[in-house]
């Protein structure tokens, strides 16, 4: 269910459909590293002001889906314009700085974002662009990710399925948006 919270900043009603907890699981794979099953966890909140901030952590899983240890983590703040072109600021725990542009997909919760700017420090690893796609699917949120490097072209490396994060105060909140007028039975509201 996409809600759209009453101090949103309006600007930013069509990307409701990102905001809130997410966590899911999976798959990491580029030359180089360490193939493996990850799992995520991705904020998107907001203040009232004209832009989302993001945090997303990831963490590398066992066979029996147990973290063993962390893999990545990003943060940043995502905006879009009249024309639906969505600008993202991130930042990297592997000192890497973005700037990403896109454009909100028309008529589907969808984002295409690639890189426009790379910054990196003297200890990150080598890397020279990337790609995004992220996807609300069947009320869940979806993204694949690419990058390229001097020495790898661009090919995805990361991709994950995230289930919304449902709180006590979430449920309470739909509790309290019921029609008062519902069958007591629980069997009529069905017939």
């Amino acid at each position: 269910m996409i809600e759209i919270p009453s101090d949103l900043h309006k600007d930013l009603v069509p990307l409701a459909f990102l905001l809130g907890n997410w966590t899911g699981a999976g798959v990491h794979d580029f030359p180089g590293s360490e193939k493996c099953n990850f799992g995520q966890e991705v904020a998107f909140t907001h203040d009232g002001r004209d832009f989302l901030e993001y945090h997303s952590h990831t963490w590398v899983l066992d066979g029996e889906g147990n973290k063993v240890r962390p893999l990545e983590s990003e943060s940043g703040f995502w905006r879009i314009d009249a024309d639906r072109r969505v600008e993202v600021t991130m930042v990297r725990d592997d000192g890497v700085v973005e700037i990403w542009y896109g454009e909100l997909a028309e008529k589907k919760p969808q984002i295409d974002l690639a890189t426009d700017a790379v910054a990196r420090t003297a200890v990150s690893p080598p890397y020279t662009g990337g790609k995004r796609l992220y996807g609300y699917v069947n009320s869940d949120l979806m993204w694949v990710g690419e990058k390229q490097t001097p020495d790898v072209p661009l090919r995805p490396y990361l991709s994950a399925h995230l289930k919304k994060v449902v709180t006590p105060e979430d449920v309470e909140r739909w509790a309290k948006a019921l029609p008062d007028d519902l069958p007591d039975d629980g069997i009529a509201f069905f017939k």
